[in-house]
């Protein structure tokens, strides 16, 4: 048996009024998607329980058949495996944004979509001027990612971080076009991160990377965001718990980092940017290729989230007909054509138009192939999921319901 899972991130939403009040999934052309609803199954999952965040973090861990309330320990730990970085027991991972605040509004939490480059050279200066050597600095260490995503480290073997679970920060994408000001980190070491971020400012006010930004009228990184801490978490292996060999594709750290840390393989493809402007297709095309080598393979997406974040409908739209017409309807087809298999299209969270962020609540799923016994549902769609008998309250229970 071959097992497919395709995550259009976020993709859960409102109806909407300048849709005639459908979602954007009842809007977009799907066939291929509304193809596996009528051949096998619909129905809804809800990947955040109330305690946690609604964070993609949260519910990728879920979604994958983790139990997110006695494994989640935090956002960064998860992106620090995807780079191969081991934490100690005493080590914290941070997540360090690079953002643009104009007086006090989060105007972008991408800081322009900064180039890996640019932000490096930003980190460099960072790290130069707060790490190791500067008042306060003892055990930091800022790690460059992939454009606006970075890290930062706090290395515990000479002092014990002053961090604990309670810390509370906030994602700044959650922040879109909203005040900051009582959204800084709260509690224990909450000192720490939040004089972090305000040095930053004096430190790239002038920054030659933001000299030449500004020329070229883009916006400026104007300070480090930090967010997501935790320390490293302890998970089974995926074949431990389930008996299967994963493999992910993704253009997304945190999948990458998930998929590292439950012995799954990663597949990178050329032209997957983690954006709209990603290379569908060829996410297609690699997923077929490893069929062959592998029990499940999963493609995540995060186009349909990022087009939410703006709160622009029509990229969201255009985003999951592309994902239904180069990932979903080929790779269906080649699970048809080798043998048993089932497929599953799901997103993680919703993410609405209307907040431009993360929420709580339970997603839509199809799902079809061999055994599953095709129920009434003739689309793919919230309405559709929300008139369905079948629903899981915790959302870990799905995989084990995809794999019997």
């Amino acid at each position: 048996m071959k097992y497919a899972i395709i995550i259009p991130d976020g993709c859960a939403d409102e109806p909407q009024e300048t849709l005639g009040g459908r979602t954007p999934l009842q809007a977009a052309e799907t066939p291929a998607m509304d193809a596996i609803a009528r051949a096998g199954v619909v129905g809804r999952a809800n990947h955040v329980p109330a305690s946690l965040p609604p964070g993609s973090d949260v519910a990728n861990l879920s979604l994958l058949g983790y139990d997110p309330i006695a494994n989640f320990t935090g956002r960064a730990p998860l992106e620090a495996a995807a780079q191969g970085i081991e934490l100690g027991p005493n080590d914290w991972a941070i997540r360090c944004n690079l953002v643009t605040v104009e007086d006090q509004i989060m105007r972008d939490f991408t800081a322009g979509h900064i180039t890996t480059d640019e932000a490096k050279k930003l980190l460099a200066t960072v790290q130069e001027k707060l790490g190791p050597g500067h008042p306060g600095g003892a055990g930091l260490e800022f790690v460059p990612g992939v454009s606006y995503r970075n890290l930062l480290l706090w290395r515990g073997q000479r002092q014990s971080a002053p961090f604990s679970r309670d810390t509370r920060t906030t994602p700044p994408h959650d922040l879109t076009d909203k005040p900051v000001i009582d959204d800084y980190p709260r509690g224990p070491g909450s000192d720490v991160l939040t004089r972090l971020m305000a040095e930053s400012v004096s430190l790239f006010a002038d920054h030659p990377v933001n000299v030449a930004r500004r020329k070229a009228g883009k916006l400026p990184a104007t300070n480090v965001w930090l967010w997501g801490l935790g320390r490293a978490p302890a998970l089974k292996p995926f074949s431990e718990l389930y008996g299967k060999r994963g493999a992910m594709i993704t253009a997304v750290d945190l999948l990458r980092g998930l998929a590292a840390l439950i012995g799954w393989r990663r597949i990178e493809v050329p032209g997957a940017t983690g954006y709209i402007d990603t290379d569908y297709a060829a996410k297609g095309r690699y997923a077929i290729e490893v069929l062959g080598d592998t029990d499940i393979i999963c493609v995540h997406v995060e186009a349909t989230d990022e087009a939410s974040h703006q709160g622009d409908a029509a990229a969201k739209i255009e985003a999951l007909s592309q994902i239904d017409r180069h990932i979903v309807a080929p790779l269906h087809a080649a699970l048809k054509a080798q043998g048993d298999y089932r497929i599953l299209v799901t997103p993680d969270h919703p993410t609405p138009l209307r907040t431009k962020t993360h929420s709580h609540g339970a997603v839509p799923f199809a799902l079809c192939g061999s055994g599953v016994a095709a129920d009434a549902a003739t689309t793919y769609d919230e309405p559709t999921a929300d008139r369905s008998v079948l629903a899981f309250d915790e959302g870990w229970r799905l995989m084990q319901y995809f794999l019997q």
